[in-house]
């Protein structure tokens, strides 16, 4: 017996309002606590010059301890030489005048 494949229409996804839930009983992302935003580590918007004096800054603002001085800067990144080691190319917002 040899049977013919017949053209079905492929149905139609319907549009979903939001994604599907990872589990049963999970609960939607729309209920869900949104995380809060990432500390912006250093908006002080003090321009970093040479011979200035700054301190590493880590995760969510945290200092780091390291501490060192601004060798060459732009608007957005620094030169800085460290005390404790060598010299480090760094975004400003990641570093804090002290």
């Amino acid at each position: 017996m040899n049977k013919t494949h017949i053209d079905k229409p492929i149905p139609k996804l319907r549009k979903a309002p939001q994604p599907p839930l990872s589990h049963q009983g999970a609960t939607p992302d729309s209920d869900r606590a949104k995380r809060p935003p990432l500390a912006e580590p250093s908006a002080t918007g003090e321009e970093l010059n040479p011979g200035d004096r700054v301190e590493g800054l880590g995760n969510f603002g945290i200092p780091t301890g390291e501490v060192g001085t601004v060798e060459r800067a732009n608007e957005e990144d620094a030169v800085v030489k460290w005390d404790d080691d060598g010299r480090e190319r760094l975004h400003q917002p990641w570093l804090k005048k002290v």
